[in-house]
């Protein structure tokens, strides 16, 4: 295609399809909802982009060659969203992103990472692995990679690195040659309904693997496989014994870890990964568990899990002194708070650690309520900001208040968004956390200057 154009296109997904295209040569421009640091990039790389929905600020271009024109929409952009409507009503070639990706990894060796949890750090790790190693990929990563400072790697090479995003089942569009299911917990119930949905697309995506492929199923996950195709059907888990797990684990200074990976040719000895936490750990076996697959050599996975640096808004750390730490992460889901809580406990030990906590989407705070509750008890102290609506309105009796009411802690407090810097300004901070997919992400810098000042004092 020449022209490319993407409504929604500040996306974490969306956005690594923009600079895709815009390598590729084709002219690529796009609608966002308010301007962010990703898209100030974008336009810093040359695509256009505005911020209200208004046909007629569609580049002439591109209702000028309609033939030539692919438009890749969200599906977070409501129905009635006018350009959308445009595009659909003149007959232009317009698609999900989910089937723009699974059009490009069908032309490529794909390789995905699924999961409810842990499929951004982990792609994220497989991708650093391959590209450290010399075998090089293309990868379409759900988070900005500290490594690379980007959410798309770009290699002439036949290697795809994946993520294989659930929701709205954009993972069914792709076929991978191999594939890690990291978990199947109940998410996204606005659109599966009920948790044994999520699993039925969960194992049609396994049955998408190639006969000729592999599958890495975390043990323990209940998935029904009996429609894989593939030849191999592989388990990884942390520590308990299986295909690929860790062994002989030991602590170090500040929540970093040693280990030894157990994998069907052997154990490699002595194994650390350059990011502090538990669940990282598990996240490596899974990305290791492919990459020896793919014929990295011990020495070259061994390197590449000691160089890896992470991924923007993944217990991302931020400030780190005696006095006080700031940290960011992307946790939205009880279970992914719970892990990153006990993961700050082993980094930050002993310390008085301080989480704010922005709920993301109506139905998730209304489905999950009780078992967010007790993901943050968990916490020293909480600050509990008002649910980000995202694609959602409202619903009657469900606000920020179900969950609080139900956080068994003493020191608790809840705030608007906008109060949030001038109390964090008057407060005594230890370590502290922020978690939510929201717009909480505007003020992590904010936070970070902060802190910093604080460390200072």
């Amino acid at each position: 295609m020449n022209f490319v154009y993407l409504i929604g296109i500040g996306g974490i997904g969306m956005s690594a399809l923009a600079r895709y295209y815009n390598h590729a040569g084709a002219i690529v421009a796009g609608y966002d909802r308010t301007p962010s640091k990703l898209t100030s990039e974008l336009e810093k790389e040359g695509i256009r982009i505005h911020y209200e929905d208004d046909i007629a600020l569609i580049p002439p271009e591109f209702t000028s060659y309609k033939e030539k024109t692919l438009v890749i929409y969200t599906p977070a952009i409501p129905d009635n969203h006018s350009e959308y409507q445009y595009f659909l009503k003149n007959g232009y070639n317009i698609v999900k992103r989910s089937r723009a990706l699974g059009n490009i990894a069908s032309q490529k060796r794909c390789l995905a990472i699924s999961g409810t949890h842990g499929k951004t750090t982990t792609s994220t790790l497989l991708a650093h692995i391959l590209t450290q190693s010399g075998k090089g990929c293309t990868a379409f990563l759900g988070g900005i990679s500290k490594n690379y400072h980007s959410n798309l790697l770009l290699d002439k090479r036949d290697y795809l690195v994946a993520e294989a995003d659930e929701f709205d089942r954009s993972f069914l569009q792709l076929y991978p040659e191999m594939a890690v299911i990291t978990s199947t917990d109940a998410d996204h119930l606005d659109i599966y309904s009920t948790h044994n949905k999520i699993k039925e697309a969960f194992s049609e995506f396994a049955s998408q693997v190639k006969p000729d492929g592999a599958l890495i199923v975390k043990k323990g996950t209940d998935i029904n496989l009996s429609s894989v195709k593939a030849e191999r059907v592989y388990e990884y888990s942390y520590d308990i014994p299986c295909d690929f797990y860790a062994s002989s684990i030991k602590v170090l200074e500040d929540g970093f870890f040693n280990f030894d990976l157990n994998y069907p040719g052997g154990v490699i000895k002595n194994c650390t990964v350059g990011i502090p936490g538990w669940i990282n750990i598990e996240n490596s076996i899974a990305a290791s568990s492919i990459a020896l697959l793919e014929g990295i050599s011990p020495e070259d996975l061994k390197n590449s899990l000691k160089t890896f640096a992470g991924v923007e808004r993944r217990l991302d750390i931020r400030v780190k002194n005696e006095k006080c730490s700031y940290v960011d992460d992307y946790a939205h889901h009880p279970k992914e708070l719970s892990s990153a809580i006990s993961s700050l406990r082993e980094i930050f030990a002993g310390r008085k650690i301080t989480g704010i906590f922005q709920p993301h989407l109506y139905t998730r705070t209304r489905d999950f309520a009780e078992e967010f509750a007790k993901s943050l008890s968990l916490l020293d102290e909480l600050i509990l900001l008002d649910i980000y609506p995202a694609r959602e309105e409202p619903i009657e009796g469900v606000t920020s208040e179900i969950i609080y009411k139900n956080v068994s802690l003493d020191s608790k407090i809840m705030l608007h968004k906008e109060e949030l810097i001038n109390y964090l300004a008057k407060i005594d901070i230890d370590v502290l956390v922020t978690f939510g997919a929201g717009d909480i992400d505007r003020f992590v810098n904010p936070i970070t200057q902060l802190v910093s000042a604080k460390s200072k004092c």
